[in-house]
């Protein structure tokens, strides 16, 4: 039995009808999909606590909290990815569009599981 919590950045509280958010730490909400055995279990959406303020490193607490073992975002910056990576949570970047689409390439292989700074971050001492 193959059990995973995947948390999605999302732009709306639509569940998997929702859209990706373009960053992690700016999306209104996450999507939490519990997925058993390649069928998904349970889906929750969650207000994202730290949306209206900027607080290092806490997104990537929060997330890890939840039991997510993977975030997937549009992209995100070189710190968040090893904040991330350093509490056991890989995270996936350089997807968009709806997240039941994404997580069907998720569950079929077709993501890679890899993450690259976003643009905006590469350089710049942006801090999350």
């Amino acid at each position: 039995m193959v059990k995973i919590k995947i948390a999605f950045a999302s732009e709306e509280n639509a569940g998997l009808e929702s859209r990706l958010s373009p960053h992690f730490g700016r999306c209104p909400y996450y999507v939490f999909v519990e997925v058993e055995d390649g069928k998904i279990r349970n889906v929750e959406v969650k207000e994202n606590p730290y949306f209206s303020r900027h607080v290092p490193g806490a997104v990537p607490q929060f997330i890890a909290g939840q039991g997510a073992k993977v975030i997937v975002a549009g992209g995100m910056g070189p710190r968040a990815i090893d904040w991330f990576r350093k509490l056991g949570v890989q995270p996936v970047t350089g997807v968009s569009g709806k997240i039941k689409d994404i997580l069907k390439d998720y569950l079929a292989g077709r993501i890679q599981l890899e993450a690259e700074p976003c643009g905006e971050h590469k350089g710049v001492g942006y801090r999350i």
